[in-house]
């Protein structure tokens, strides 16, 4: 008698990491179907917005879960799924919703501070991930190589462009995202 085949369930291992990703989708839906509305009033936040308008407060939180575009968003999602899951494994979900949420407001404060025009992406938590995947496994009272490598090639990177003035990327958001990376890393690994 043959065994019966059992599908496999299908498990939702990493509850940041897909939670983000599925709003980050959805939010672009909105876009498509409302003709940007929500992307222009909801999901970005605009560089001369006023604290003093209620709609501002929610926005520097939700302007992560905007992207101008296609390959915008992709981008960004695939390095979360990437990162995510194994960070969740290191650190727990509830902490990369605490790093994420400290970047969306870092980075929404510089922008009301010293920007002008939109600002919309997880660039900054893409950074912030990156920053501190280097930290995963390493050992408290060191400094990981991966963490001094990974900081001299993308945040040197991003500075160069930044100073360069050679695209419209937010490049400040990136820069944040990896210094609130590292400082978390740097925190979290003291406290092992």
């Amino acid at each position: 008698m043959p065994a019966s085949f059992k599908l496999p369930r299908i498990d939702y291992n990493a509850p940041f990491s897909l939670t983000f990703c599925l709003a980050c989708l959805a939010v672009f839906l909105t876009f498509a179907l409302s003709g940007g509305w929500t992307q222009t009033h909801l999901f970005s936040l605009d560089g001369s917005a006023s604290l003093a308008n209620w709609t501002t407060w929610p926005r520097l939180f939700l302007h992560v879960l905007g992207h101008a575009h296609f390959e915008h968003l992709f981008g960004n999602l695939i390095f979360i799924l990437l990162l995510g899951p194994r960070l969740e494994e290191s650190y727990g979900w509830w902490r990369l919703t605490l790093i994420s949420a400290i970047t969306a407001l870092v980075t929404g404060i510089i922008m009301l501070l010293l920007f002008r025009g939109l600002l919309l992406g997880a660039s900054g938590i893409v950074f912030a991930l990156i920053i501190l995947s280097s930290f995963a496994k390493a050992r408290s009272g060191s400094i990981p190589l991966t963490f001094i490598l990974i900081a001299i090639i993308f945040l040197g990177s991003e500075l160069y462009q930044a100073f360069q003035g050679r695209s419209d990327t937010a490049h400040f958001a990136h820069i944040a995202g990896g210094v609130v990376g590292g400082l978390c890393g740097f925190f979290w690994l003291r406290g092992r």
